[in-house]
């Protein structure tokens, strides 16, 4: 086991709202929305510790949070609200604590405009994941 993955356990040990699956939910969603929606701009980051600043791709709270609600409906599709919540998920405030959290420990990073502000109230779920859903019938 690496050293990401014991750190990540240890976070689910001390902030036990959230199972080793929504860390690693999100880990996966900022993979997604860097790779495969090319979001994301260059700017001076910080870890944790405010350490030396390096360039990095960036999302806001809100870019993240909607990279977050495409994912996880392309993931889930229709259970995505299921899913979400199964991992102790109800508001996009959870996805701010599970950055923030892996901010702490140096997994993720931010820069000096970001605050946990920014994940909060972005979208309603029961929005977003249910009377928003599309439901694509092949013809």
């Amino acid at each position: 086991m690496h050293t990401e993955e014991l750190l990540l356990i240890r976070l689910t040990v001390e902030d036990r709202r959230y199972p080793l699956d929504a860390y690693r939910f999100i880990q996966e969603a900022l993979r997604f929305a860097q790779e495969e929606l090319s979001l994301g701009s260059d700017v001076e980051g910080e870890g944790a510790q405010g350490g030396t600043p390096e360039y990095e791709r960036h999302l806001t709270g809100q870019e993240f949070c909607d990279a977050i609600r495409v994912y996880a409906l392309q993931q889930y599709g229709y259970l995505a609200l299921n899913v979400l919540h199964s991992m102790g998920l109800r508001s996009t405030r959870d996805f701010g604590n599970l950055v923030y959290n892996m901010i702490g420990i140096g997994i993720m990073r931010k820069s000096r405009r970001d605050r946990p502000e920014h994940f909060h109230d972005v979208y309603d779920f029961e929005t977003a994941f249910r009377k928003e859903y599309v439901f694509d019938v092949p013809k």
